[in-house]
């Protein structure tokens, strides 16, 4: 961590209350205890820039020529971390099963490209965003996320970088000992918390 008086991730989550327990319905459809509810940073532009100058110095020295990230906090980490870098976002709209870089936006054959989100848990955000980048001939050269919540369990093949990681059980619907314990099931994401 720098020591220019840059404030540290777990302050920035502790000061936001950024880190929630229950149960838990996570993007991915697992059930979880813990919610790392991202908005409540991203909600203030100087903790969300200390964040995302992390990610940005980490790849400073990769040529990068474009951030691109996945709706919706996805989004404002790449502008963020284009911004610092100098350089253009873009963004990757969910459409089905996969997400679609869109509006206009153009990807060069060979961009250097990183990739950005807020939490990984499983991975699938972030998978599609790659996809699309390759499928319209960019090269995907990084990936950085705020949190790491995959226990180093997910393997880009890329150089990664998080803020933070940590260790948060997560499990299927029909392994969920939550759900067992007749704990009700919030949905963050949509307004329930």
């Amino acid at each position: 961590m720098p020591s220019d008086g840059l404030i540290k991730p777990e302050e920035i989550f502790r000061a936001t209350r950024t880190l929630m327990e229950g149960h838990f319905l996570l993007t991915s459809g697992l059930h979880s205890p813990v919610y790392w509810e991202k908005f409540r940073i991203l909600q203030y532009p100087e903790f969300t820039q200390s964040l995302c100058e992390l990610i940005a110095d980490h790849f400073s020295g990769f040529s990068i020529q474009v951030v691109a990230g996945p709706t919706t906090g996805g989004i404002i980490i790449a502008y963020e971390v284009a911004r610092q870098l100098c350089i253009r976002s873009v963004y990757a709209e969910k459409e089905g099963d996969r997400r679609l870089i869109r509006r206009g936006f153009e990807l060069e054959p060979g961009m250097r490209t990183l990739v950005v989100d807020d939490v990984l848990t499983t991975g699938g955000s972030i998978d599609q965003v790659i996809s699309e980048v390759r499928r319209r001939g960019g090269e995907v050269i990084g990936v950085g996320v705020l949190v790491d919540r995959s226990q180093g369990h997910i393997n880009f093949d890329i150089p990664f970088f998080s803020c933070h990681s940590t260790s948060a059980p997560s499990y299927t619907a029909d392994n969920c000992p939550l759900c067992k314990a007749g704990i009700p099931l919030t949905e963050p994401g949509r307004g329930q918390a």
